[in-house]
């Protein structure tokens, strides 16, 4: 029987940066960073808190992969935080693009969406709501 997420893998284009993005834009703390030489890839484990969450990949000339909204698939990542509002304005000042604030109208808490280096949805939650 599954008992909770363990991780969320994401490949990315450009290390430096989406390490950047992960760590001191986001916040996220790292476990452990490993260089896999005979893959020519790094690899790093980020957490949230006391939780492990993220597995960061990078691998060389990775294919694109579409990604919209509605399309089969990984729809998006969420993160639940406590006030949408505030944390849309620090991440404005650190010049991430976010989408307007929007009210869920089923939990009645605000979320916005924004996307990580390499266009990945990211979605942030008031908490005492669940993400949809």
């Amino acid at each position: 029987m599954l008992q909770a997420v363990h991780h969320i893998a994401i490949i990315c284009s450009d290390y430096a940066e989406s390490k950047r993005f992960y760590t001191e834009i986001l916040g996220l703390e790292t476990i452990r960073e490993t260089y896999r030489k005979e893959r020519d890839s790094y690899k790093l484990d980020l957490a949230l808190g006391d939780t492990y969450v993220i597995e960061l990949f990078s691998f060389p000339n990775p294919p694109a992969r579409p990604s919209y909204p509605e399309a089969a698939g990984l729809r998006h990542l969420a993160f639940t935080v406590h006030d949408v509002e505030q944390e849309t304005a620090r991440l404005e000042a650190m010049g991430v693009k976010t989408e307007p604030v929007r009210m869920d109208p089923f939990t009645e808490r605000a979320f916005t969406f924004f996307r990580d280096p390499d266009g990945l949805p990211i979605e942030l939650y008031e908490e005492g709501g669940e993400a949809k």
